[in-house]
């Protein structure tokens, strides 16, 4: 008899892990396993984590699938050109889903998540604008990107990393979104590019991309400065095209020069996968890109991330195939038809307004009424993790910080029993505290998390 068999289950249970030093002796693999999943038994259940876009919820054949090439390391190309070959399939896909130019080459690429695809864009047009004043003998020192208030972190990560001065366009209370009323105010020679925003993170909303782009252009005309538009289309980018074709926020505008998008949001794939489209080739500076020969034969490298495991692209693959444009146009619509009804049990029970004018993509942004004043929306948020449910509640971003927000992610694997449950929830967790009265603060973020707009 092995010695793992000479312990009880409930033995293994109870082998004590180490908190301040490198593990020293070895365990058996079940009671490895039981220790590392009894550790996270306390996390929350992703599938009532509605306080996040990211998908929680795959086919057992994609699941499969992802099982079998998680040993793929995706970056060595040279070994596995067919898996090279796919995400490359997968970038024409999307140049032609988000309208690019049919005379163009495609450029992009797959990346862990869309912050290393914001990144990656952000670079692009850093040294596009860079290379183009020293050939104008123009001074490169203060490069800038202009954005809302209403940005994901991951630009003001990109700025403060890359040495790019922030330009972010305050919010106000009523208007959560960029419009191109204060551009006259932070664009000038030194912007590299402005970014837009298809779904934001708070209420959903996309930007006034159109009124942005017209913007730029009469810019241009005025200046003879030409500022390339790059969308974050984190949420939106697997949402707008299926539900609403004849809206014009992508390659369509020709001043958009980039795009990126989530897979592991709307498009249906466990995380980390994110996508960067560009408008052509030319616009990914070829200095970016590196050739690296020791992992047996030449392979072009263009992302922040090196080794990386094969299945979240091959999952990709997958989706795209299984659901196709139809599909997913059937998915989306039946997930923003739950958010409008969730959306409208809350609004009409008198607790709250809705923040988003527009239900573009499955996102409720809602506030609670002015004439609620025993409880807040952090509140409600505590009180139904009660039942299991995630719900953010959070501050809006300056100078709309007096708000509060409380958002519900409705993903595609919530049928409407569960959403009139979800309802049925808060609903009575503010009856609760309408007459028992809430205690909750927001949370103090560090002082080097404030930003100065």
């Amino acid at each position: 008899m092995s010695e793992d068999k000479k312990m009880t289950v409930y033995e293994e249970f109870n082998i004590e892990v180490p908190q301040d030093a490198f593990p020293q002796e070895s365990i058996s693999a079940s009671a490895a396993r039981a220790l590392v999943d009894s550790a996270m038994w306390t996390d929350a259940n992703p599938m009532l984590n509605l306080s996040s876009f990211v998908t929680t919820y795959m086919e057992p054949e994609v699941r499969d699938l992802m099982t079998e090439h998680l040993h793929v390391n995706y970056v060595d190309h040279d070994m596995y050109p067919k898996t090279y070959a796919m995400e490359q399939l997968m970038v024409k896909w999307l140049h032609d889903l988000w309208n690019g130019p049919k005379d163009k080459e495609p450029y992009g690429s797959a990346t862990v998540g869309s912050s290393e695809a914001c990144m990656l864009a952000g670079l692009a047009h850093k040294w596009n604008w860079r290379e183009k004043r020293k050939a104008e003998g123009k001074d490169t020192s203060r490069p800038n990107m202009v954005t809302g208030g209403n940005v994901q972190v991951v630009w003001k990560k990109f700025m403060r990393y890359f040495d790019v001065e922030d330009h972010i366009i305050p919010l106000e209370p009523g208007n959560y979104r960029l419009t191109a009323e204060h551009l006259d105010e932070y664009v000038d020679e030194n912007t590299i590019c402005v970014v837009a925003i298809a779904g934001q993170t708070f209420t959903g909303e996309d930007d006034d991309i159109q009124a942005i782009h017209d913007w730029l252009d009469e810019y241009e005309k005025k200046t003879g400065i030409s500022i390339p538009l790059h969308i974050d289309g984190a949420s939106g980018g697997f949402v707008n095209p299926f539900l609403y074709p004849d809206y014009e926020w992508d390659f369509r505008l020709p001043r958009v020069a980039s795009i990126n998008a989530s897979g592991h949001k709307f498009g249906l794939v466990y995380p980390g996968i994110g996508w960067v489209i560009f408008r052509e080739k030319e616009i990914f500076n070829e200095g970016l890109i590196f050739y690296v020969n020791y992992l047996g034969g030449e392979s072009a490298t263009a992302t922040l991330n090196f080794s990386r495991n094969a299945g979240q692209i091959i999952a990709q693959c997958y989706k795209f195939l299984h659901h196709g444009r139809e599909g997913y146009t059937r998915i989306m619509q039946q997930t923003v038809e739950n958010a409008a009804y969730l959306r409208d049990r809350l609004v009409d029970s008198d607790y709250f307004e809705i923040m988003n004018q527009t239900q573009r993509i499955p996102v409720v942004a809602l506030t609670l009424n002015d004439d609620i004043t025993r409880f807040n929306e952090f509140d409600v948020s505590y009180k139904v993790r009660e039942k299991g449910w995630v719900l953010s509640a959070y501050t809006m971003p300056p100078n709309a910080q007096s708000i509060n927000s409380l958002r519900i992610v409705v993903r595609p694997h919530l049928n409407r029993t569960v959403v009139e449950q979800l309802a049925n929830d808060i609903i009575a967790a503010c009856d609760y505290l309408a007459e028992f009265g809430g205690t909750a603060k927001p949370p103090e973020l560090h002082a080097h998390s404030s930003h100065k707009c």
